[in-house]
């Protein structure tokens, strides 16, 4: 029995020695600091841009032994360098901490530095390091990135990481904003036949604003908004073309965009809308996308034929004409039209402004063209971003009512004031 034990003994040791092996290298949690997001800046030096990290504080707001952790939240630092990659480095000259992007959500990017045609160069860094994560997403600000993150301060979410997180889920969700992911930034680039979308969000607010606060006039900056609250808002989209940012689209036409490509999340929204019965009243109601759209494509020619079926439901959830739109066949007959008519008009204009303003596909159109061609050299030859400018688009909507509010009939107005 010794002489077995002797011989298990070194074994024994060898296979303790190796389970301690991965652990030389081991960080606690405290031990590193976690860039939330990184905020993008031109600066006045050729060949360097102007980075700031807000840094995530993950032991802030929880309960530790003997109380509450009365450390802030976060903290941030700006600076000058070549990339975001070589700034782990030198942001330790201040930060104490390990610099890592392993919770990394979001960039930061200023309007001038996204219309820069240079700004790509810097973007696809983000394909280098492996800590970076391709759902991360990309915000371009109306100001400096520095100055969005220094004035961005919510008020009930204390910890920065909670913030971002609810208010891209709840505004994707509603269609304010688009779900910008650096990874759909990279595929729709280097396809070079469509644009890409991402948030705008500012948190300066315009000095004139409008006074009817509707889907046409909706833009990060331009919502009127009064009280003590985060001057942020998200609104609206930026537009990039070739991995440069081109143009703005309203809510209104973001909301559109997303619902005229099959490979955006189907949004579900409320939407105001002139009251055909009663002028100067507006009748509210939620669309939702049961279905994606039917997509028909003839690609023969070189000026391709688009043809578009979308499916809507809407729920009917005001009525200030008190028309009682449940028991009434031919009012509900003239609000589908007039709903159909709205839409179809609004996507027309928004088909145009792509076509003429833009001149490439905003709504993924490219995804379904592909499939008509056998070989990539063939549709390289077709060149869908010159092509889709010409285009016959035509775009039918199809509404369903779903019902009238949880109390379907209303009584008559006359009735009520006599």
């Amino acid at each position: 029995m010794k002489k077995q034990a002797k011989k298990i003994r070194p074994f024994l040791i060898l296979f303790t020695l190796l389970m301690l092996v991965g652990c030389w290298d081991m960080e606690e949690i405290d031990q590193r600091a976690y860039v939330l997001g990184i905020g993008l800046d031109k600066t006045d030096v050729k060949g360097f841009i102007k980075i700031t990290y807000l840094i995530s504080n993950p032991e802030a707001g929880s309960t530790q032994e003997g109380g509450g952790s009365s450390e802030p939240t976060h903290e941030t630092i700006t600076f000058n360098a070549s990339d975001f990659i070589q700034s782990q480095n030198i942001a330790n000259a201040v930060i104490a901490k390990a610099i890592t992007y392993d919770i990394l959500d979001f960039f930061i990017v200023s309007e001038e530095l996204a219309k820069d045609k240079d700004f790509v160069r810097w973007m696809y860094d983000a394909t280098k390091d492996r800590e970076i994560r391709r759902d991360s997403k990309i915000i371009v600000t109306k100001e400096e990135a520095k100055t969005f993150i220094d004035q961005n301060k919510p008020k009930l979410e204390t910890r920065r990481h909670e913030y971002f997180e609810t208010m891209f889920d709840h505004a994707t969700e509603i269609g304010f904003i688009p779900n910008s992911q650096i990874h759909n930034f990279f595929r729709i680039t280097e396809a070079d036949a469509d644009l890409f979308i991402s948030a705008y969000a500012t948190t300066e607010q315009d000095k004139v604003t409008a006074k009817k606060n509707i889907d046409a006039n909706f833009i990060a900056g331009n919502l009127n908004v009064t009280g003590d609250t985060n001057p942020a808002q998200f609104l609206g989209s930026a537009v990039f073309k070739e991995g440069q940012r081109i143009g703005k689209l309203s809510v209104e036409e973001t909301r559109l965009t997303q619902l005229l490509n099959k490979e955006a999340t189907n949004p579900s929204f409320l939407v105001s809308f002139p009251d055909p019965f009663k002028k100067n009243y507006f009748i509210t109601s939620r669309f939702i996308q049961i279905n994606s759209p039917q997509i028909t494509m003839d690609v023969s020619k070189q000026a391709p034929k688009i043809m578009v079926n979308l499916p809507l439901q809407a729920k009917i959830l005001t009525d200030h004409s008190m028309v009682s739109y449940s028991d009434n066949e031919q009012k509900r007959s003239e609000l589908k039209d007039h709903i159909k008519k709205g839409f179809e008009q609004r996507i027309n204009n928004l088909l145009k402004r792509t076509q003429e303003e833009f001149k490439a596909d905003l709504f993924g159109f490219s995804l379904e063209a592909r499939k008509h061609f056998l070989t990539i050299p063939e549709w390289e030859d077709y060149d869908w971003m010159k092509s889709y400018p010409e285009a016959d688009i035509s775009v039918k909507v199809d509404i369903t009512f779903s019902e009238f509010g949880r109390q379907s009939e209303l009584p008559s107005y006359e009735r009520i004031r006599d």
